[in-house]
């Protein structure tokens, strides 16, 4: 019997600005799914992401649309005063060049 590990090198705040920083206006659903997550618990990362400076939350109706402070603070111990830019701009840039659909189903 195979145990796949399922483990990521930044934590679910980090790796929910960086989901939110190549899918933006994608859905708390989609971000739940995508990580493994309770809908709940990626609401709570999204306030705490929100309250930081990190992230944008606007509403429209009935949704929410959440975009990345790319001007924000990067919130860590070692790498503390840069900004978002900086730590997420490349991966952004290349991202935004791969179609999404490509991007979803890598």
């Amino acid at each position: 019997m195979v145990i796949e590990n399922h483990w990521y090198l930044v934590s679910s705040h980090g790796s929910i600005l960086f989901y939110i920083a190549v899918y933006p206006d994608c859905t708390i659903k989609e971000i739940a799914e995508a990580m493994s997550l309770t809908r709940r618990t990626v609401w709570g990362v999204i306030g705490n992401l929100r309250r930081e400076g990190m992230l944008h939350v606007r509403k429209e109706g009935r949704r929410h649309h959440y975009s990345v402070n790319m001007d924000g603070p990067f919130k860590h111990p070692v790498l503390n005063g840069l900004s978002l830019r900086l730590v997420l701009g490349k991966m952004v840039e290349q991202t935004s060049r791969v179609p999404e659909a490509v991007r979803r189903t890598a």
